[in-house]
């Protein structure tokens, strides 16, 4: 199957992109875990003066989500990528298959992307982890109280976002959304985050919020402990999410 993917990426990529300075296939495909449904990730690497931009085609009876890049904007959303914490982007170059490379800029984008993992996200202001604190510990109440199934599996959805948000700041790990989200936090924490995903499928499929909760009040104590009498915040003409 992955075989079979690939080659049907080289033919996109000759049918598509024959000038392109580097093409390499990412996702499932790359890493060998593809299914026959599976899309094809491509980044796609263009010369300057081309467009930079995302795009979603079928080929071949596949989907196909391309990522064309100029080098002038690779370099700007690798910025704004490592900035959001999340890194998709430097992922998808350092783990990505180089299709074609013919003077290397592929590897030079590469190179450029594992920096950037290597050195991780940036860390949270000390607010904004005190203000996440305070709306774990509200969350957490708020699950304790819940007599409501539907409200219960709200609740727990924003604590495992919220307590997800407060482990990876603490390991300066990259953050994930979607699929990514449990996949992270097994890399980040191999303890908390598998404690973390496995509370959150237990309180979905049993209805008990005891092992979510203890997971999350263990990462509140490694982010200074739970927060609520003595927070304060003056208003500055932006309200300030609490999760």
């Amino acid at each position: 199957m992955v075989a079979q993917m690939i080659d049907q990426a080289r033919r996109l990529v000759a049918d598509r992109f024959p000038d392109a300075l580097a093409v390499l296939l990412a996702g499932s495909a790359a890493t060998g875990t593809a299914t026959a449904t599976s899309d094809l990730d491509l980044a796609v690497l263009v010369a300057d003066g081309g467009e930079t931009h995302r795009e979603t085609v079928r080929f071949e009876g596949r989907t196909v989500e391309l990522f064309v890049h100029t080098g002038t904007g690779l370099a700007e959303l690798f910025a704004v990528d490592a900035a959001s914490r999340r890194a998709v982007l430097q992922h998808m170059y350092a783990t990505g298959l180089l299709l074609t490379d013919p003077d290397g800029h592929g590897a030079r984008a590469r190179e450029r992307a594992g920096a950037d993992l290597r050195q991780g996200p940036p860390a949270l202001a000390p607010e904004t982890v005190e203000t996440k604190r305070y709306g774990l510990t509200d969350l957490l109440d708020d699950l304790a109280d819940a007599g409501d199934d539907t409200e219960r599996l709200a609740i727990a959805a924003e604590v495992l976002t919220a307590a997800a948000d407060l482990l990876f700041d603490h390991h300066r790990a990259w953050t994930g959304v979607g699929k990514w989200l449990p996949r992270r936090l097994r890399e980040a924490d191999p303890v908390l985050g598998p404690a973390l995903v496995d509370g959150h499928l237990r309180l979905s499929r049993d209805g008990d919020p005891r092992p979510l909760a203890r997971a999350a009040r263990q990462v509140l104590d490694l982010a200074g402990g739970p927060l609520s009498e003595g927070y304060r915040r003056t208003w500055h003409g932006a309200i300030e999410r609490t999760v």
